[in-house]
């Protein structure tokens, strides 16, 4: 895993190097992983589609957020190809930045995991956008080149559809868990940029603190945990909502090497 200095984003790295549990690794240039791209620069713009080979964008964010936001500069780079696939319900006002979503459907989040009300959110996307899930991992899949990932913060719903990614391809779950917790070291960066957006800074003005939003091994620990106690495994289900052995190979071969 290495970080990507970008002007305009404070968590993007790319997920190569990572060890599978059959002695491989996650190749470079394959998936990487972002908070907002709303403010990259041209030298950002340069990096990711000339030195990376960025060819698609998965945009987690809920539509009100995309439209709030408006087009990014990326948006207009010929040969990328964009997809919204929402991880939220899509109803009222949730952003998500500061777990909205988790906020306003509390009751019904805290009953799936009340030990950790982040995994409880996390289990949300799963029962709530599984279609979307799935189809982040087949963008993922069918790029020809490199993948970004991205939502608001880069650290919730980026962090559950690239653990997902790589669980499913073989990596450590030690490494799967590392590198989501890894976004914990540019949450001050992340804050100051949502917190600069109309979009977003009403959410984040629910908590002063920083440490409210800093991602936890533990919560992802639990994710997993309860993928595995509920459904079997990520594998299982993947398989239930459509996304087969078959396509679990492809994956495999576009980000193992």
């Amino acid at each position: 895993m290495r970080w990507l200095e970008l002007e305009g984003a404070a968590n993007a790295r790319d997920v190569g190097g990572l060890p599978t549990d059959d002695g491989r690794t996650i190749g470079e240039r394959r998936l990487l992983r972002s908070d907002n791209l709303q403010g990259l620069t041209p030298a950002d713009v340069k990096l990711l589609v000339d030195e990376l080979g960025l060819r698609t964008v998965v945009d987690l964010r809920s539509t009100n957020e995309v439209e709030a936001e408006g087009p990014g500069p990326l948006r207009s780079v010929g040969g990328v190809r964009h997809l919204h696939l929402s991880m939220l319900p899509e109803r009222g006002q949730m952003t998500d930045a500061a777990a909205d979503a988790l906020y306003t459907r509390r009751e019904k989040a805290l009953a799936r995991y009340p030990d950790d009300p982040m995994c409880a959110l996390y289990l949300g996307y799963l029962e709530d956008r599984p279609e979307n899930v799935v189809a982040a991992l087949r963008a993922i899949t069918g790029s020809p080149n490199a993948t970004l990932v991205h939502c608001a913060a880069g650290k919730d719903r980026t962090g559950v559809v690239v653990a997902l990614s790589l669980t499913a391809v073989g990596v450590e779950r030690d490494a799967v868990i590392e590198d989501y917790a890894t976004s914990a070291d540019r949450i001050a960066g992340v804050l100051a940029r949502l917190r600069a957006s109309p979009t977003y800074a009403g959410d984040l003005a629910r908590h002063t603190s920083d440490d409210v939003h800093r991602p936890r091994p533990e919560t992802m620990h639990a994710f997993l945990s309860e993928i595995d106690r509920r459904h079997g495994g990520v594998l299982p289900w993947l398989k239930t909502h459509g996304f087969g052995a078959d396509d679990v190979e492809r994956l495999r071969t576009k980000l193992v090497v």
